[in-house]
């Protein structure tokens, strides 16, 4: 779409335009209109940190994608697990650091967010939409928005 100005980044893959970690993301506030951060978070030590950089990032009335697996009620994480099969164990894969419950979605709300699960076969527009977008068909997706008016 010619008109949207669209942009990738990654902390470690260099096919992305950019490169940083999101937990401190290089754009002044309140630039983005939509951001999509697809299995990201597991992976990042201080997600508070990066969930309060998205919400920084994010024009009022912007919002964000947020995409993690889950399972159970409760978010399971412990630092001193760093063992690769231990993570593997643990948090589903060895680069995890955690395993989201689903009060993720207080995590998200304290971010400063407003937060609304979607069902990822709600939004699939074709046959073959949630392949295509990568979405795991379980796993639910955060619609996150930044309210109007908010700094």
């Amino acid at each position: 779409m010619p008109h949207l100005r669209y942009i990738t980044a990654d902390l470690f893959d260099p096919s992305t335009k950019m490169r940083f970690d999101i937990t401190a993301i290089p754009f002044n506030a309140n630039t983005c209109d939509l951001i999509l951060c697809s299995h990201v978070l597991e992976h990042v030590p201080n997600d508070h940190k990066a969930m309060r950089e998205i919400h920084r990032v994010l024009k009022p009335g912007g919002t964000a994608l947020i995409l993690v697996p889950i399972q159970g009620e409760h978010t399971f994480e412990d630092a001193t697990i760093t063992d690769p099969l231990l993570r593997e164990r643990y948090f589903g894969q060895f680069d995890h650091v955690r395993m989201y419950g689903a009060d993720i979605i207080q995590r998200l709300q304290e971010a400063g967010f407003c937060v609304q699960t979607v069902d990822a076969q709600q939004i699939a527009l074709e046959q073959g939409d949630i392949e295509r977008m990568s979405s795991p068909v379980n796993d639910p997706i955060f619609v996150c928005r930044k309210a109007e008016g908010t700094v």
